[in-house]
């Protein structure tokens, strides 16, 4: 008699992405149910995904992936839960993984896997992104993001196995042009959030930062070895830094002449965090449970 394997919900969060928006869920139709996450697009990826069978589709404001994820992870019905952005895709080879582990019976909570970075078509291989690794399989309630609006990172319980086979990443499909807003974006919350966590920065900073992240990126990490790809790509990070930075320090001169910065905003709802809160308490009551932190990178 064939065991029944734990049934699993497809979780996607999406602003304008009509172009990747398919391919993603089609990549986890395998899963008992999706759930879509849209932060009020403006082009046709609310249509697109209401069009398939298994979609659940909410909207949203969007206040950073952390809350985002964690807003979602109250809606699924299911055991467990495997997570993309829209601009990934589940492979065949991962998803057949997954089935396996979840007929065999997963031995841990949350598993990790490695992603395959594309730009332009083409795998980026260096440049910073080789040991590129997300947790995205993991049991209900044993998982949560981190109160931030950046680079929140998924609190887990426990060993978090890393997969063999990984997610594909179209980071830049078409151009380089909404990559660059993109970023210009994620500089502006990234200040917010240094703002908020008390962190400042001085000209020196602006200027020496950016320098260092392509320096690291470009000859350390080997994004020289990509190429073309790789020398734009870099060059593009260290921008998204001196965004960031530029925007902070600008806030830190207004504030001397009494003018208070425009932050981005923040939820600060406690039915939102909850679960993180919970999972510490978890914690706290079993001092020999470990927690690994994923890192979850902006992109």
């Amino acid at each position: 008699m064939e065991t029944l394997r734990p049934k699993v919900s497809g979780l996607v969060t999406c602003f304008n992405e009509e172009h990747n928006i398919g391919a993603c869920i089609e990549s986890i139709e395998w899963c008992d149910e999706i759930i879509v996450v849209d932060s009020f697009s403006t082009d046709r990826t609310p249509e697109i995904a209401k069009s398939y069978e298994k979609v659940r589709f909410f909207q949203r404001e969007y206040f950073g992936a952390g809350a985002q994820k964690n807003w979602a992870l109250q809606h699924v019905r299911h055991d467990w839960v495997f997570l993309l952005d829209s601009d990934e895709r589940c492979t065949p080879e991962l998803r057949d993984e997954v089935m396996e582990l979840l007929q065999k019976g997963p031995e841990a909570l949350a598993y990790m896997m490695n992603r395959a970075v594309f730009i332009l078509g083409k795998r980026i291989r260096y440049s910073g992104w080789q040991r590129d690794r997300v947790a995205r399989f993991f049991k209900v309630g044993s998982a949560y993001y981190g109160n931030r609006r950046v680079h929140s990172t998924l609190k887990t319980r426990g060993e978090t196995p890393i997969l063999k086979h990984p997610i594909e990443h179209d980071m830049v499909d078409k151009s380089f042009t909404e990559y660059a807003f993109r970023l210009g974006k994620y500089g502006y919350w990234g200040a917010g959030q240094m703002w908020r966590d008390g962190r400042r920065t001085n000209p020196l900073g602006v200027l020496f930062r950016p320098f260092w992240r392509f320096l690291r990126t470009y000859i350390l990490q080997l994004g020289i070895l990509d190429g073309s790809r790789g020398l734009v790509f870099c060059l593009l990070q260290a921008y998204g830094t001196y965004m960031k930075l530029a925007i902070l320090w600008g806030w830190q001169v207004n504030e001397a002449r009494g003018i208070e910065p425009d932050l981005p905003e923040f939820d600060d709802a406690e039915e939102t965090w909850e679960g993180l809160e919970a999972l510490k308490e978890a914690e706290q009551a079993a001092p020999d449970g470990t927690e690994t932190v994923a890192p979850e990178r902006e992109s």
